[in-house]
Order: C-alpha cells, then structure tokens, then sequence
C-alpha cells in the first residue's frame, strides 16, 4: 500500500494551450511591425536600383533628387538617403555618355610624330614614282627613236642568213624580194657612211647607226643618199635593183654591228620592234 503512487488525474486541456502537434514545431506567427517600416524597401534592393541607374547612364540622364525618390519611402532611414544620394551625384558627374566613335573629331589624338613620318613616306613613294614614270617614257621615246622600220613596203623573204647553194660561201643576209624601181627605205636613223658599186654586192648604201651598227643595203639600181647624209628611219635613200651577182632584182640587207662581221638580221629586225 505505501508503494502505491496516488494517480494523478489528468489535466483538463483549456483553450488558451493549443494542443502539440507531434514531430513538427509549433509555426510562429508574425510580429506585426508598423506601416511605416512595412513599406520601407530593403536596403539591398535599394543599392541595386541606383547601381543599374548608373550603368544604365549611357541611355538615362537622372539628377541625384531622381535617384533619392526611389527611398523616399525610407527617408528616415540614414543608409538608403545616402545610397540615394551618391547614386545622384554619380549621374550628375557622369551626364549623357555616348560612343567615342561618334564623337571624336578627324585626328583628335594624333601623334605628331606618326603624321609626319606619313608624309614623308608619302612625298619618298611619290618622288619615287615619278622617277619611274620618267625612266619609263624615256625608254619609250629612246624605242621610238631606234624602232626599226621595214626596208621595203611590198617583199617576200626570198633567202635568209646562213644559207648554202648560190654563194661562194653561206648567205650572210636577208633577201627582200622587190621589183626594180621599189623605194628602199632607210630601217633606222644614221649617217651614211658608203656609197658606190662593191663588186658581187653591186649598187651598195651602207648607213651607221648611233650605236656603230652597220646596216648594208645591196644590188640597188639607184642611189639616192651621198657619203654623210643624215638619214632617219623610213627615209627612201634609193631603188630596188639587179647589180652585182644576182639571178633577180631584190634588195640584200646586212646588219654588223660595229662595222664587223655580218649577223643574222632577222633577230635584229625583232629586237628593235618589227618582223620582217
């Protein structure tokens, strides 16, 4: 009997003790704050505002009263009046932004030195040039000057240099085949230096050129140029002839240069600009 506890009775629930709720903690409600600082954004959200309000300045143009208002529900509070205001000041500085690309005048930030060596590379490829230029037209008159000119106006290549059969040895010139009395014509400018009958050659005219080059014309039947004469190319200095060792009347060219020995003249007649 003494080891019997009394038994309690149980407590009677009341309506002011909810009842627990096993496993779970009881939710807590709320706390009521006061309108005023419910409507107060949060201090973080108000930074970020101005920040993108100040990355933003390139499009948006705002005065720090601008910026301000947006924590004018916080006026009182110290932190977010000073965000506001710095956020204005920033834009105030700062003003409408735009590219530097549209607004950068033609050689602002040039430096000097960078011009100058322009322009003198510019006046050297210039001088240069026209140093060329006139190299150029004076080999283009020097050509003109020297082009050869055809002997004969109307021909057939009848024999050419190197030929065997009816000489004594191997032909040594270019045969233009022509009818007697065809105006022969001076190839190129010079002086004629030989006139007269020259055995197998008969009626001879030899002209040297500028260079010492010898250019024979052979088997004339006249001759229209005297020792001396000054002949340029083109000029008629006699007739398409038959003298001297000839089985037909044609004009035999020979070309030596420096009054040596006979080359072949067809090389010649090209590299001076024609083809006979």
């Amino acid at each position: 009997m003494g080891n019997h506890r009394a038994e309690r009775a149980p407590k009677r629930r009341t309506s002011a003790t909810p009842a627990p709720v096993n496993g779970k903690r009881r939710a807590e409600l709320p706390r009521r704050s006061s309108g005023r600082l419910r409507s107060l954004p949060s201090l973080p959200l108000v930074a970020g505002v101005a920040v993108l309000a100040i990355s933003a300045g390139g499009a948006v143009t705002a005065s720090g009263a601008d910026v301000s208002a947006l924590a004018s529900a916080g006026s009182s509070v110290d932190a977010t009046g000073a965000i506001g205001a710095k956020a204005g000041q920033a834009l105030a500085r700062r003003g409408t932004v735009t590219s530097r690309d549209y607004t950068r005048e033609a050689g602002e930030e040039t430096d000097p030195e960078l011009v100058a060596l322009a322009e003198k590379q510019m006046a050297e490829r210039t001088a240069k040039l026209d140093e060329m230029r006139k190299a150029a037209e004076k080999q283009a008159a020097k050509i003109k000057e020297n082009k050869w000119v055809l002997p004969l106006d109307n021909y057939q290549i009848t024999a050419v240099f190197g030929q065997y059969g009816l000489w004594a040895n191997y032909h040594t010139g270019l045969d233009f085949n022509g009818n007697t009395g065809d105006p022969i014509h001076s190839v190129a400018n010079g002086t004629v230096t030989f006139t007269g009958y020259d055995g197998a050659y008969g009626n001879k005219t030899v002209v040297t050129l500028e260079d010492g080059t010898e250019i024979w014309y052979c088997h004339q039947t006249t001759i229209y140029v005297s020792v001396g004469d000054q002949v340029t190319g083109g000029e008629t200095i006699g007739t398409v002839g038959a003298t001297g060792n000839v089985t037909g009347s044609h004009l035999h060219v020979e070309v030596r240069p420096g009054g040596g020995g006979p080359v072949d003249p067809f090389p010649e007649f090209v590299a001076h600009g024609v083809v006979p």
